[in-house]
């Protein structure tokens, strides 16, 4: 079921005036094909008639990266915000720090945090998105060239104080990383991988976040496209070649099969709600403490209509509880079943 905009639950995000819808879009798979975490090809009309379909519906944030399609994703993002009128148009949110090899489009990316590719990174988001500044700015992963974590954090604070980034987050961090950049300046938000599969975040970062004030939006909420209505098995074989998901373990045996015992225990909760699986699954995910947000993404209207429910969706103690038992019962995934908070006393 589709919702006004006015139904839509904002949060604030982090300790800052910047409030966001509980589900936001996500644009991985609008970068096309022909790089290495491509998830096949896609038409470029097809993505900005998504993401406006997705805006009427009131979504106001969209998260993309420089990697994805190699800078595809933030320039189909940027012809959106062209024909967008400046007072409806979203946040807009993007990531640095993964850099690929231009002769080769297939080579994994590197992770390379050090300042002076941090700032030819944003300048390039900048002039892709057409945008005089990025709403929230994120660090993709770790360092992986032995830059330290403080001199690229540092360089982070230039670009706040330049204008150019108006938020400065992290994602794929872990605790330790957190705190030498809230040393030196306000973390505003993490992104860690959430879901019913893969719930790790939930045992450090994510307290950590709420602790701090740093929020938390959250990406692959439905594993991918694991925990949707109409994934199988079968549906894995017809994937696109070049599609990552191909050979990740998720998506392989026993792994597989588990996960889609999970996403099928969904279905009661979901027909109590009158609402779909994969809106169950990402209101899952927005109802643990200390979670702003999650990021969900789509490759046509229909899929966001799958999800859009989410948003006002409020899952009772004893749909926690079911879901709960049926993540045990299954054994899919990883990391804490339930809130401590919303567990019967």
């Amino acid at each position: 079921m589709m919702l006004p905009e006015m139904m839509l639950p904002k949060r604030p995000l982090g300790i800052g005036n910047v409030t966001i819808t509980a589900t936001g879009f996500g644009a991985w798979a609008l970068g096309g094909g022909g790089w290495a975490y491509s998830w096949g090809p896609q038409n470029d009309n097809a993505s900005i008639a998504t993401m406006r379909h997705a805006l009427e519906l009131g979504i106001n944030w969209i998260d993309t990266a420089a990697v994805y399609g190699l800078g595809h994703s933030e320039e189909v993002v940027g012809s959106l915000l062209r024909e967008v009128p400046a007072a409806e148009r979203p946040l807009v949110f993007t990531k640095g720090g993964l850099v690929w090899d231009k002769r080769d489009r297939k080579a994994e990316p590197r992770r390379v945090l050090k300042p002076e590719s941090i700032r030819q990174e944003c300048d390039a988001s900048l002039r892709r998105l057409g945008v005089k500044h990025i709403d929230l700015y994120q660090f993709h992963w770790p360092d992986e060239v032995g830059t330290p974590v403080e001199e690229s954090w540092e360089e982070m604070a230039r670009l706040v104080e330049n204008g150019k980034v108006r938020m400065a987050g992290v994602c794929n961090f872990d605790v330790p990383l957190l705190e030498r950049c809230e040393a030196i300046l306000h973390v505003d938000s993490l992104q860690p991988p959430f879901s019913l599969i893969n719930r790790n975040a939930a045992a450090r970062e994510i307290p950590w976040c709420a602790a701090h004030g740093t929020g938390v939006i959250c990406y692959s909420p439905m594993q991918s496209g694991l925990l949707t209505d109409t994934f199988t098995a079968e549906k894995v074989a017809k994937l696109a070649k070049d599609d990552w998901r191909r050979r990740h373990p998720d998506f392989q045996e026993p792994n597989l099969s588990r996960n889609l015992a999970l996403r099928d225990a969904l279905a009661p909760v979901a027909k109590r709600h009158n609402t779909t699986v994969s809106a169950v699954a990402v209101a899952w995910v927005i109802a643990w403490p200390g979670v702003t947000g999650a990021m969900v993404g789509a490759r046509s209207p229909e899929q966001v209509d799958g999800w859009i429910g989410a948003a006002g969706l409020n899952l009772t103690t004893a749909d926690l509880e079911e879901i709960g038992e049926a993540i045990e019962r299954t054994g899919a995934g990883s990391g804490p079943t339930m809130p401590q908070s919303r567990k019967a006393a």
